[in-house]
């Protein structure tokens, strides 16, 4: 199976880094820049489930793409997703299948409606991720679990090849028959972990010891009651781990949202936060009567964003 990664940054440079490491024939799409530092350093990934040095991984820009591909894991922040397919669609045939690992789930949408819903499968990935300075991947914990399936939740032989393609790669691949119900959960819980750490500026040890756990748990519930009303209620089981995660005392959990902002760079509050605002139930706006915890966390990101961009202009 031929595999298009697009971009290798953290996400896209991991896990193809992975894979590439088992011996599957994989491609990177790149701008210019990560070329360079690509052709200079190789793809370098620290992690503790074992470093990588893969010098001159094969790579192609935009322009020179002139081939479909079998499978494009696609890894792009979710406000570059316009951008993103416009650099791939040159790769995409009437059986490519485009895996997604963007956070929320209107990218799910906008690939079928550029491409084909027939192209594209249900993805997401739990694991923590940075680069540092000199574009070396960083893998922060011990999870590297990417999940995948048909959005109908279908055993077909197309997901059982990438099933086979995955495999044995150096990450825990997970063929799921529930794959839209576990993106749901998964932006719940990213909304909210983003949402806290990123509105508070802090983590998420230092918002509980600064008594802020009734936010925490008031935000989990109001994401939690947005995915309930679009028919993916959040398991209780799941819920339950959600929030003893999101609760430890002493925690050093920050979100990817937060270390963008420490750094000044744009960050997803539309697509984390602004679509979940988006998609609740109108008896769930503003239902105490005052500013819902969906909409504290929005505007403190927001502000930062308005920030940024008028410091940049």
């Amino acid at each position: 199976m031929r595999i298009l990664i697009v971009g290798a940054g953290a996400i896209g440079g991991y896990f193809g880094g992975r894979l590439l490491e088992a011996g599957r024939d994989v491609t990177f799409l790149v701008r210019p820049a990560r070329a360079q530092e690509l052709d200079r350093s190789g793809l370098i990934v620290r992690s503790p489930q074992g470093n990588i040095l893969y010098p001159s991984p094969p790579q192609v820009m935009a322009p020179m793409l002139d081939q479909t591909f079998d499978l494009i894991l696609l890894s792009c922040k979710a406000y570059d997703l316009d951008t993103a397919m416009d650099a791939f669609a040159a790769a995409v045939g009437p059986d490519t299948l485009i895996l997604p690992l963007l956070n929320g789930m209107a990218h799910l949408e906008r690939l079928a409606e550029r491409f084909s819903p027939d192209n594209v499968l249900g993805g997401q990935c739990l694991i923590s991720l940075d680069r540092d300075a000199s574009g070396a991947i960083l893998h922060l914990n011990d999870t590297n679990q990417l999940s995948f399936g048909e959005l109908n939740g279908g055993l077909t032989p197309r997901i059982l090849k990438v099933a086979e393609a995955l495999a044995d790669a150096g990450f825990d691949a997970n063929l799921s028959q529930q794959i839209v119900q576990e993106m749901w959960e998964k932006w719940c819980f990213i909304a909210t972990g983003a949402g806290i750490t990123g509105a508070m500026r802090a983590s998420i040890g230092d918002v509980i010891a600064s008594d802020g756990e009734f936010l925490v748990l008031k935000l989990l519930a109001e994401c939690a009651s947005v995915a309930e009303h679009a028919g993916y209620a959040v398991r209780s089981e799941v819920r339950q781990r959600f929030q003893a995660m999101l609760t430890t005392p002493g925690s050093k959990m920050t979100a990817s949202m937060l270390r963008d902002m420490e750094r000044g760079t744009p960050i997803e509050v539309e697509q984390v936060i602004g679509d979940m605002i988006a998609r609740r139930a109108s008896s769930d706006k503003h239902a105490s009567g005052g500013l819902s915890a969906l909409d504290f966390v929005h505007l403190h990101l927001k502000a930062y964003e308005a920030r940024r961009i008028r410091e940049q202009s």
